[in-house]
């Protein structure tokens, strides 16, 4: 029985093969896994019913500059489908008030993340035209804000010199389209 090394085009196959796994990412191309709207991750359209496996995804997902997202492990990678934010704010939380205040958002995959600086907030328009507000979780990955908690978030709004905004971290976030 000859070796798998023995043919000249497996080789070439192998070889190319680890350069991709060397570099890190051989691609897979599309997964079948997708992200809908309110942030439940199906594979082939059937819900992932593990949420310990959800997380292990979300811990590798990635978007690329070109607003693809991917699942990236050492050796490849592949893409995953993102209705429109792979995370939801599911929770506020808030301590001290006014100039002083803070305000950390917990989203649907238990993350904890505050309103500062490195986690600013966003108002992106939507398909049908209308805003809805969305937060940096991380490496580029947003989070879109349930409604429910937007509306508690829009109860701490104040007058400021860029409008109507919510101060969190010592910074203040306009709630109007800059």
């Amino acid at each position: 029985m000859a070796t798998a090394t023995a043919n000249p085009r497996l080789q070439k196959a192998f070889a190319l093969l680890e350069r991709e796994v060397a570099r890190g990412h051989a691609d897979c191309g599309d997964l079948g896994i997708a992200i809908a709207r309110d942030g439940t991750w199906t594979y082939r359209g059937s819900p992932i019913q593990r949420p310990g496996m959800v997380k292990l995804f979300a811990s590798v997902l990635r978007r690329t500059k070109d607003g693809r997202y991917w699942l990236v492990t050492p050796g490849e990678r592949g893409t995953v489908e993102v209705a429109d934010v792979p995370f939801v704010v599911v929770r506020m939380q808030v301590e001290g008030s006014g100039t002083d205040q803070c305000i950390a958002w917990s989203t649907n995959l238990d993350e904890t993340v505050p309103l500062d600086a490195a986690h600013p907030l966003r108002l992106g328009r939507q398909p049908d035209g209308s805003m809805a507000p969305y937060v940096m979780v991380r490496d580029g990955l947003e989070a879109r804000i349930g409604r429910n908690v937007f509306y508690d978030f829009v109860e701490l709004a104040v007058e400021g010199e860029a409008g109507l905004g919510v101060w969190s971290a010592g910074m203040f976030f306009p709630l109007e389209p800059q």
